[in-house]
């Protein structure tokens, strides 16, 4: 996806106080950090990093002091029963330069009738271009049969993408689902029998 251009502010104020009244005020508070840079302490507008960071590996181009900064949603931390994001740790990029993330498993087509399919792995580990980070791996389950699985190391990866990861790590797997006969409601004929024993 394209940069999500967000304007920020100079943080001159600390603390969990300053941190509710600049949530109150509809920023959040976050850190900018990472190629030898000292953090930058910084205000972000509330509704458009909430919606920014709603994709994986959103790429920010952050404006301080009109100058642009581009950079990676590290750590998102939100409140947990109201999952308000708290605060946002931001690492410094550059164009051209490889970053390793963390990438969702999306999983398409129908493995073979009667069989279901788990999900083992939720995200893959990738080395990809800071600039053209995908937002998900397919993994393409068409036609699989009871049994099957598919490896990390046997995904097409995005263009520009290469695995960080082991690849034999099992991503999806296929099998059939087992249903016992009193799942099914059936009767067995011992069940049909013992009445007329009795």
């Amino acid at each position: 996806m394209s940069e999500v251009k967000l304007a920020a502010t100079a943080r001159t104020e600390f603390g969990k106080g300053a941190a509710r009244r600049l949530r109150r005020a509809g920023q959040i508070p976050a850190v900018l950090y990472g190629h030898g840079t000292e953090p930058v302490h910084v205000a972000l507008p509330g509704h458009e990093t909430m919606l920014a960071v709603k994709h994986a590996n959103a790429l920010f181009e952050i404006q301080i002091d009109g100058k642009p900064v581009l950079a990676l949603a590290k750590d998102v931390q939100r409140e947990p029963v109201k999952n308000i994001i708290e605060h946002v740790d931001l690492l410094i990029v550059k164009k051209g330069e490889t970053v390793s993330v963390e990438v969702p498993v999306t999983v398409v087509g129908e493995s073979a009738p009667g069989t279901i399919h788990v999900v083992e792995t939720q995200t893959l580990a990738l080395d990809a271009e800071a600039t053209h980070l995908p937002e998900a791996v397919e993994v393409d389950i068409t036609g699989l049969e009871d049994g099957a699985s598919v490896k990390a190391g046997e995904v097409t990866l995005p263009q520009g993408s290469s695995l960080s990861g082991d690849p034999e790590l099992v991503l999806v797997a296929i099998s059939t689902p087992r249903v016992s006969a009193e799942d099914m409601g059936e009767t067995t004929e011992s069940d049909e029998a013992a009445p007329a024993e009795a």
